[in-house]
């Protein structure tokens, strides 16, 4: 199952267990089970004065293996092989269980301990999952520290037939008690305050009581992170309130065009950017949604940043660097079907739709790219395109046009998403040429039709051009004295990883220059 470089990683990360536990296994007779036995008897045998390993196990599904300490009665169970992005997930927990501390806050692994009640969670994931691994290694440690939590983490191509049945057609998908509890990435504290009905109340007071930033960045994606290193190396007071660290990027599969960096994908590229402003020091504050800006009264003063949990933060400069999000095509059934046939990250629920057919809506990169790839798992893909022609480079939609089991319709207005049951059966769209109505029939919808930009909640307060991008000027002001943008929210003309970069820099520049002139003696 693990070549031998992987065997040596696995045994150098096994040396740091310091408390015995055990794998336990369901198996069959199929093929996956042997290979879980396989994958099991690796595990074992290179730690096997702390592991022990049996193969006695009756859970229902089947194959599936608990890791656990002696006498656990609540362990966490893998269903499926965890491999792919879910391989350091299965290596996470072994070290957690065999005593390996997890870089986790204490005040949140003490939420974790106190929490009551008997939890049982259930969470669905694909091993070519990338948004995933965090919501498993979260429901992993609470399983491992809290002896009233269940968690069984479940591969959702292994189990197709229960994956259909739940009507589960998107990952990660949580079930907790037998209800569902979320859909798409959480973070572990996420998930903690979520469960922790008091924990909100009590994270806004100590927000509140927060001395005054030098600089607040408000986003943590490429450009509010590079904001925050070049401010924190002028040797100011810096913080950062995001409401996901690394934004978008996290979504992002393959970066393969950032100046130096030959190849990474989205999550690697955000660890890096938030161990980078760590590194300098910088105040992150994760899961923080800002839901008003109140500008300074007087000049000099100071500029406030509410946030959606009641928190208060209070600056002397403020850069806006809230990026965007996926545009929603706004047709009937969008919403509706949401997660139930629904999607907009081919690379995550893409393995759900296998031998299935779909559509994509959109012919730019995005939307081309994720068809292609997605002609690879299911059975037919219907690619609508609003436009005449298809906006995505001519080597993508060369490859594109190669592949046998790609339909490609232009000039087409996607006009509804219908369903039964409860999820997706078809996709109506008018030809704009003709007038005429067409139905295809079909299990899923991905949507990749461009970004709009997170900048609601400023309506009112900043200027913001007619698509809602935060005006700016080359120097990243905006129309407020001591507040500035940068990213993918502004009227920059390309929204790229390396232009939001350097747009971060820019701004954290320009509000270093304002905070030199407006402390300067009269």
């Amino acid at each position: 199952m693990l070549d031998q470089a992987l065997k040596d990683q696995l045994a150098a990360y096994l040396e740091r267990v310091t408390q015995p536990f055990e794998l336990v296994a369901s198996l069959d007779d199929s093929e996956l089970s042997r290979d879980m036995r396989s994958l099991l008897e690796t595990i074992q045998s290179l730690r096997a004065d702390k592991i022990t390993l049996r193969t006695d196990g009756q859970d229902a599904r089947k194959p599936s293996f608990t890791v656990q300490r002696p006498g656990a009665t609540q362990p966490l169970r893998f269903a499926g092989l965890p491999l792919g992005h879910e391989f350091t997930s299965l290596v996470l927990a072994l070290l957690w269980t065999g005593g390996h501390p997890p870089k986790v806050e204490p005040e949140v692994l003490d939420q974790i301990d106190a929490l009551q009640g008997d939890l049982n969670f259930e969470v669905y994931m694909g091993l070519e999952c990338h948004n995933c691994p965090d919501v498993v290694q979260a429901l992993s440690l609470m399983a491992i520290r809290n002896p009233r939590i269940h968690t069984t983490v479940i591969e959702g191509g292994a189990f197709q037939d229960e994956v259909t049945r739940r009507n589960v057609m998107a990952v990660p998908m949580v079930f907790l008690n037998g209800e569902v509890f979320g859909a798409g990435r959480m973070l572990l504290e996420e998930i903690v305050a979520k469960l922790d009905t008091g924990a909100a109340a009590k994270e806004a007071a100590k927000l509140s009581a927060k001395e005054p930033y030098d600089m607040l960045i408000v986003g943590g994606g490429p450009a509010g992170a590079a904001a925050a290193v070049y401010a924190a190396r002028k040797g100011i007071r810096v913080g950062v309130a995001a409401e996901r660290f690394g934004g978008q990027v996290n979504d992002t599969l393959a970066i393969e065009n950032y100046i130096s960096v030959l190849e990474t994908d989205g999550p690697k590229f955000a660890a890096a950017l938030e161990a980078q402003t760590r590194a300098y020091g910088v105040d992150i504050l994760n899961l923080q949604r800002a839901d008003k800006l109140v500008p300074a009264t007087a000049p000099g003063g100071l500029v406030q940043v509410h946030l959606a949990n009641g928190g208060v933060l209070k600056a002397k400069s403020v850069i806006l660097s809230t990026g965007a999000r996926w545009r929603n095509v706004n047709v009937p059934g969008e919403a509706e079907y949401r997660n139930k046939g629904v999607a907009y990250c081919p690379h995550c629920d893409g393995p759900l739709f296998k031998g299935k057919r779909v559509s994509v809506i959109g012919g730019g990169n995005s939307g081309v790219e994720a068809a292609i790839d997605l002609a690879g798992i299911v059975q037919h893909v219907t690619l609508v395109e609003f436009a005449d022609q298809l906006k995505a480079d001519a080597v993508l939609v060369k490859k594109l046009q190669s592949l046998p089991n790609v339909t490609i319709h232009t000039n087409a207005q996607t006009t509804e998403i219908t369903g039964a049951d409860g999820k997706v059966n078809g996709l109506k769209y008018k030809d704009r040429a003709t007038g005429e109505e067409h139905l295809v029939p079909l299990e899923g919808v991905f949507v990749q039709i461009g970004l709009v930009p997170n900048t609601e909640w400023l309506q009112g307060t900043v200027a913001l051009s007619r698509f809602g991008e935060i005006e700016i000027d080359a120097k990243g002001h905006t129309n407020l004295p001591g507040v500035f943008a940068a990213g993918d929210c502004t009227t920059v003309p390309y929204k790229q990883i390396v232009i939001a970069a350097g747009a971060g820099s820019t701004a954290a520049l320009s509000a270093f220059d304002h905070l030199i002139r407006s402390s300067a003696p009269a």
